[in-house]
This record gives structure tokens, sequence and C-alpha cells, in this order.
């Protein structure tokens, strides 16, 4: 199985150029944690230059703290939340005449997403109703994609190469310190787990079933390029 790679761009983190030679699809952000049209312009280049599939990367409205901080929103304004942003990133994809391929939401309200059944349905819906050739990607083994695929909604089972795992395959959260890798050689041991072995080792060293289908690299690590670079060699050596 060819496993795609993704990475949150248009972050304003000034690597984006670097790091999309190495990915199979961006996620780009829709100015409501970061960016603005000028960078998801930029980015959409980058992307169409490098025949990457383009996706948004839609967020609660929080460029303060760069959309991860949770809000408790109705589930009508979370729809609402989703619309917009589609609508935003859409409207300039129609200048390049290309199609967006898929949706991840971001930060907080992909955590919540991940662990809140209603709120994955709620997104679901709304990407669903807006344009249900689209894919979800979401955590793997969360609500986001069985949710999704309650609705008929196609998905991509989504794993980390630089985020660590607690026992019950959520995320171990940013305030933890041992919450990212930084290392090289853990991160490609990780990541051929995941894809290898269908598993992943947790924080308390538990080994628990993890579906890979798409790996994220966060274009804000200090180490994104570099580790974009390997992994992309990685995957394209066992294939």
């Amino acid at each position: 199985m060819r496993i795609d790679i993704n990475s949150d761009l248009g972050e304003g983190m000034g690597n984006d150029q670097a790091i999309i030679p190495f990915i199979t699809s961006a996620n780009i952000a829709c100015g409501y944690h970061a960016g603005d049209t000028d960078t998801m312009w930029q980015t959409i280049e980058h992307c169409m230059a490098n025949r990457v599939a383009i996706g948004a990367h839609p967020s609660f409205l929080d460029r303060a703290n760069f959309g991860r901080t949770e809000f408790q929103l109705a589930p009508e304004e979370i729809y609402e939340l989703i619309i917009q942003q589609l609508i935003i990133i859409d409207e300039l994809l129609s200048s390049f005449e290309t199609p967006l391929r898929h949706v991840k939401p971001h930060g907080a309200l992909y955590n919540l997403s991940a662990k809140n059944a209603d709120t994955a349905y709620i997104i679901a819906k709304a990407i669903k109703e807006y344009n249900s050739g689209l894919v979800l990607v979401g955590l793997s083994g969360s609500y986001s994609i069985s949710e999704a695929k309650k609705l008929g909604l196609q998905t991509a089972s989504e794993v980390f190469a630089d985020r660590t795992y607690q026992d019950d395959g959520s995320l171990t959260p940013r305030s933890a310190v041992n919450a990212l890798i930084t290392d090289m050689d853990k991160m490609t041991a990780q990541v051929l787990q995941m894809v290898n072995e269908g598993t992943v080792t947790t924080v308390s060293g538990k080994v628990i079933p993890i579906t890979a289908q798409t790996i994220c690299i966060h274009g804000d690590g200090k180490n994104a390029v570099e580790f974009a670079k390997a992994i992309h060699q990685l995957l394209r050596a066992t294939e």
C-alpha cells in the first residue's frame, strides 16, 4: 500500500517550499488560525508545481493561540466554521482550476473531533454536504474516522511521525514534556513500526494497533524539513 505523506502548511513557518517536494498532500491553513490570502495562494502554487494534493486545514477562529485552544461551540457554529473555510480555499482554487481533495481539521478542533463523537459527526456532515467527494483526514482509530464513515464520507486514517501516543490511541498533549519526537532515529523507528506492523508503542511502553494511511509531518516542527525528506526516502524505499 502506498502511504500518503501530509503536512500542515500555509501557517507562516517559512519552510513550506522546502517541505513540499517530499510530501504528497498539503493541508493549507484557511486564515482562521494562521495564514492569509497571500500565503494560501503561494502554497497552492508550490503544491501544483510539485503535484501535491491540496486540502483545507480549518480550525477554530483563534489566531492568538494558533488554533490550539478548545472552544465550546454549538453544532451549527461548528458546521458554519467548516463551511466558511472551505469556501475561502475553494474560491482561490477556482483561479487555478484545480480541485480541493481533502479536509483535515487543525489543532484543538482536530483533537476535539477525535475524542467527541458529536463534534466529529457535525464536521463530517459539513464536509459531505459541501462536497461529498472530499476525503476527511482524521486521527487513526478516533471518532473523526468512525463518524465520517457512518455518513459515507471517504476517510484517511492519520498517524504522526513527530508525536508520541497515549495508551488510548490519542496524542500526548503538547503541554507534556514528551509530546514531541525530535530525534531522527526515534521518528523513523516509529514510522516503520506504524507502516510495517500496524502498531505504535505508547509513552508507557504499551503496543497498540494503528492504521496508517497518511503520515503527518508538522510544518512548525524544528526538524520538519529533515523529517519530511527522511520519511519520503524511507517509504519510497519500502514500496
